[in-house]
């Protein structure tokens, strides 16, 4: 893994910012390709979205990882909430305030936001899945200790080293990444069948919190639960969960009705 692609002079290009960027690019031009074959016109709302819902949702999971997971650090230390190559995105709050931002934006384009939240789902996944190759690169969202010779070394400047020093750890940001563009392609397929407007964002919602959940029995990054049970990332996705799938079995009553 490489955190450093080149200097400029002493400013240094960070592979996970450019492939932090690269995946809200290619992420909004999936968007825009299955905008497109959907003949409703939504294309030309695209960039605009990719820009809204990227700069929202890089904001969100910053702020997020600040205020939940490390906020006994970034109390004493404001200046850096802004400094993301430390290590430090949660995935779920870039989520949650992108979708709002996106849907504030779509309704004041009388745009119909479940239709758009189907249209956009896959391309979200994707997105999700090439942020992890970030994380990877950078050498932040990292998993445990394995406990035997099994696992990712990670080079003496990250933050995965400076918790765990030589230790193995489980390749959790790579199984996450991996398990994304599986989800990625279950929902295409999803998109192939008869589904009632809302059902295929629902769905995933449901695949990825399932996925979250698990994968947080491996994650090292932090260890805090929530009422003595749970990581706060699980309880998220308990919760999101939760709700997908009341959406799930919503949709397809009312629509059908």
């Amino acid at each position: 893994m490489h955190q450093y692609i080149f200097f400029i002079g002493d400013f240094p290009i960070r592979s996970y910012g450019l492939i932090l960027s690269l995946s809200i690019i290619l992420a909004t031009g999936v968007g825009y390709f299955f905008a497109k074959v959907d003949g409703r016109g939504y294309e030309k709302y695209l960039i605009d979205i990719g820009i809204i819902g990227g700069s929202a949702g890089l904001l969100g999971a910053r702020l997020w990882d600040v205020f939940f997971f490390d906020w006994h650090y970034y109390k004493d230390h404001l200046d850096e909430i802004l400094n993301v190559w430390q290590g430090g995105m949660a995935v779920q709050g870039g989520l949650i305030l992108a979708t709002i931002a996106v849907v504030i934006y779509a309704k004041k384009n009388n745009l119909d936001v479940l239709h758009l939240a189907d249209l956009l789902a896959p391309a979200m996944i994707l997105g999700q899945a090439l942020g992890r190759c970030a994380n990877f690169l950078n050498g932040d969202a990292f998993g445990a200790p394995t406990g035997s010779n099994f696992g990712l070394l990670y080079p003496s400047t990250t933050l995965a080293h400076r918790i765990y020093g030589d230790q193995p750890l489980w390749p959790a940001e790579v199984w996450e990444c991996q398990i994304d563009i599986a989800i990625f392609a279950m929902l295409l397929i999803f998109r192939s069948t008869n589904y009632y407007k809302g059902q295929c964002f629902a769905l995933y919602v449901m695949l990825y919190s399932i996925a979250r959940f698990f994968l947080e029995y491996f994650r090292g990054d932090y260890n805090q639960l929530v009422f003595g049970l749970l990581k706060s990332a699980q309880m998220t996705s308990v919760i999101a969960f939760t709700i997908a799938l009341i959406a799930f079995v919503y949709f397809k009553f009312r629509q059908k009705n």
